[in-house]
């Protein structure tokens, strides 16, 4: 396998063709955590009569399921599909249906990821069930800890203090530590953990790898590869660097690069802020009502602001939008929104619930029906870099500091503990959650009950 030391200046930006890869990029010891089938895995942690069931998680208003078991895969049913579509094959084989419970998958993904910063500092969180970690440089594999035990270790913690099961992949770059780990999970002999780094078995697990699932490579850049004859993670990787950046262009050499050993991809352990904040869900029922219109609205206004205020950003500008029609014809679907320049730059609740409480009654149809609506919130700041009145500056403080009360209790009581009063106190335009689990680690009253005899 040829592994290139330099690279073209016009190749990979920010390195000229005079200068090598650091030692580090070809000597990195890194590893992904992925957590199995982490919705149906935390819904398992706190009802034990779900191990080796099938089960199937589904979105928001119990529509589309967008989460499986192994158990489930087996009977041919897909990520993405609508419920009804599967109904007489759920029905028929006592496949077990939840709906989603993000408080608690949040927090157990929080759980699990607090256990990993425990055993390595240096680490990325790739996604609520996934996370990278660098092994360069720990204490502990310095005083001579084996690599793949010491991922061992890891793995069994995590299984002991929270019940998720993962699979761990080790490799040199972030590319084969991803493709380690798919392997992780389906090899009987690895036992959740594949170590690829320095393998005498790199090429034949490579090879097992069809092309489209090497992270990075999309659908249509799978399709170009098959046609010119590359189906497999080896046959891309061993493929010249000419053909790859003519199909692919400079993201495909880097994928390239990464299969061959040489990292392109950095940890990336700094949460950025982000650029803009969505909230938006789809109705359990039609909804005609503006009181009601304004009562979601709200809800949602108050959940986008407590997460600008979390990131400690402000908004420049809001949307509101709403979808009309409940019919089977999508194309008598229609989206109505209004986008509003804010008088000021600001993330209280008060404030951005006045302004979106003005855009709904410019929106809002009589007779109408509405089956979706949200709101964004774009072009953020930092909170800090604010300008506000000279003569409002009392008032604003005192505002910022309310909202700073509002969030603790909201965080100690559960969300939504404390709300505005156009938020209502009865909600039947919420979507449908009909097999909901409780919030087992997020609210008091909904704690497991364990009964002895």
């Amino acid at each position: 396998m040829r592994i290139p030391m330099k690279l073209e200046a016009d190749r990979l930006p920010g390195i000229s063709e005079e200068i090598s890869y650091p030692p580090e990029a070809l000597n990195q010891s890194l590893a992904l955590v992925d957590c199995n089938n982490f919705y149906a895995s935390c819904e398992r942690v706190f009802n034990p009569k779900l191990k080796g069931q099938p089960i199937v998680v589904l979105s928001s208003n119990d529509a589309c399921i967008i989460a499986l078991s192994n158990e489930a895969k087996q009977f041919g049913i897909k990520v993405g599909e609508p419920l009804f579509e599967k109904r007489d094959i759920i029905k028929k084989n006592n496949i077990v249906v939840c709906s989603s419970n993000f408080n608690l998958y949040g927090d157990m993904s929080r759980r699990v990821m607090d256990l990993l910063s425990g055993f390595i500092s240096d680490i990325e969180i790739y996604s609520i069930d996934e996370a990278f970690l660098n092994f360069s440089g720990c204490a502990n594999l310095d005083k001579g800890k084996n690599i793949t035990e010491y991922a061992r270790t890891i793995r069994q913690t995590i299984q002991k203090w929270t019940g998720i099961p993962v699979s761990i992949g080790l490799a040199r770059t972030k590319t084969l530590a991803k493709i380690a780990s798919k392997l992780a999970k389906k090899s009987i002999k690895a036992k959740g953990v594949l170590n690829l780094i320095n393998s005498p078995h790199l090429n034949r697990a490579l090879e097992k790898v069809h092309v489209v699932d090497v992270w990075g490579v999309g659908t249509k850049s799978a399709r170009k590869l098959i046609e010119k004859g590359i189906r497999n993670a080896l046959q891309l990787r061993d493929a010249s660097d000419n053909r790859i950046r003519h199909t692919m262009g400079i993201n495909g050499l880097r994928i390239v690069y990464e299969l061959r050993g040489i990292s392109c991809h950095s940890l990336d352990n700094c949460t950025r802020p982000k650029k803009g904040i969505l909230c938006s869900q789809s109705f359990g029922r039609k909804v005609t009502d503006i009181a009601e219109l304004k009562q979601a609205i709200t809800a949602f206004v108050s959940n986008a602001a407590e997460r600008l205020r979390k990131q400690k950003s402000a908004a420049r500008h809001l949307t509101v939008f709403m979808l009309t029609g409940f019919s089977e014809d999508k194309k008598a679907e229609k989206k109505q929104s209004v986008s509003i320049k804010l008088p000021t730059v600001t993330n209280l609740s008060s404030e951005l619930i006045f302004q979106a409480m003005k855009a709904v009654e410019k929106i809002y149809q009589s007779g109408q029906s509405y089956k979706r609506a949200g709101v964004r919130f774009d072009d953020l700041v930092p909170s800090e870099q604010t300008q506000i009145s000279l003569f409002d500056q009392a008032a604003s403080a005192k505002t910022s500091r309310l909202m700073e009360t509002v969030d603790i209790l909201n965080d100690r009581l559960g969300s939504g503990s404390l709300r505005y009063a156009t938020q209502g106190t009865i909600h039947p335009w919420k979507a449908k959650s009909e097999m909901v689990s409780p919030r087992y680690t997020t609210c008091w009253d909904e704690l497991a009950e364990v009964l002895a005899s």
